[in-house]
């Protein structure tokens, strides 16, 4: 899956790279940019990332006609601490525009894509974002992924780094990785499970924060993880399908 994404970014990159050889750098948004990290502590363990996706590559289109305005709203509203925004098209029929359009809501916004050029980087740095998702296994070495992880924190960016394995996580720390998304899906037949979870938090050391993905879609599901020392939980599917996505998120934030 990795691969096919990958593959769908290049066309993009070759785009950045040609503005960027032209000379057209994108400018560092000079807006406000809430604390991603301080935003996850305030309200963790247990703070829930409400995710916005009008697809997925193993569900396909979630909803339709979404109005992400209205997504930004009910999420502030119901106790999320952060919103992330798929910004990828092919696979999650996500855009970079969704970033400014629900910047208004106040929340931190996490951009969500799939991140291993710097130019992209620096791409996410001009719009509202306040973190940036860069997979591990996306980078060749732990030199690649430090790269990537620089770049993002100059301009206030949080880079969180997400691990589907052991390598993965040997890797972020070797890069200097201080937030890590541990991802309960498996990339071959695209299932979760949050034994994942489980496991990996054992390995949590202090002054990192840990969120878990993928696989959460009820109350109790969230007062595990965060007693298991998960400072975030990221939730999406559950509350794209939801017929009312505020609802359903204030049963998941208790609120």
């Amino acid at each position: 899956m990795l691969d096919k994404f990958r593959e769908a970014k290049q066309l993009e990159i070759e785009s950045l790279r040609k503005d960027f050889m032209e000379g057209r750098i994108p400018a560092v948004y000079q807006g406000e940019r809430p604390s991603f990290t301080e935003a996850i502590r305030a309200k963790g363990p247990g703070a829930i990332i409400a995710e916005f996706k009008p697809a997925s590559p193993s569900k396909g289109v979630l909803r339709e006609d979404l109005n992400p305005l209205d997504y930004a709203d009910a999420y502030a509203k119901n106790g999320a601490a952060a919103i992330s925004v798929l910004t990828e098209h092919k696979y999650f029929k996500g855009t970079p525009d969704f970033l400014f359009m629900m910047n208004g809501a106040g929340l931190p916004l996490l951009r969500k894509d799939f991140i291993f050029d710097p130019l992209q980087v620096a791409m996410t740095a001009s719009s509202p974002a306040s973190a940036v998702l860069l997979i591990a296994r996306m980078c060749d070495d732990a030199g690649h992924l430090k790269q990537l992880i620089d770049i993002a924190r100059m301009p206030g960016l949080a880079p969180v780094v997400e691990i589907f394995d052991q390598a993965d996580l040997d890797l972020a720390r070797n890069a200097g990785a201080d937030i890590i998304q541990v991802n309960n899906r498996d990339l071959d037949t695209l299932t979760t499970t949050l034994d994942q979870a489980r496991k990996f938090i054992k390995q949590k050391r202090d002054g990192e924060l840990w969120i878990c993905a993928s696989g959460v879609s009820e109350r109790a599901q969230v007062e595990e993880m965060a007693g298991l020392g998960f400072d975030a939980v990221l939730i999406g599917t559950c509350l794209m399908e939801a017929d009312d996505p505020g609802a359903k998120l204030a049963e998941l934030t208790g609120a």
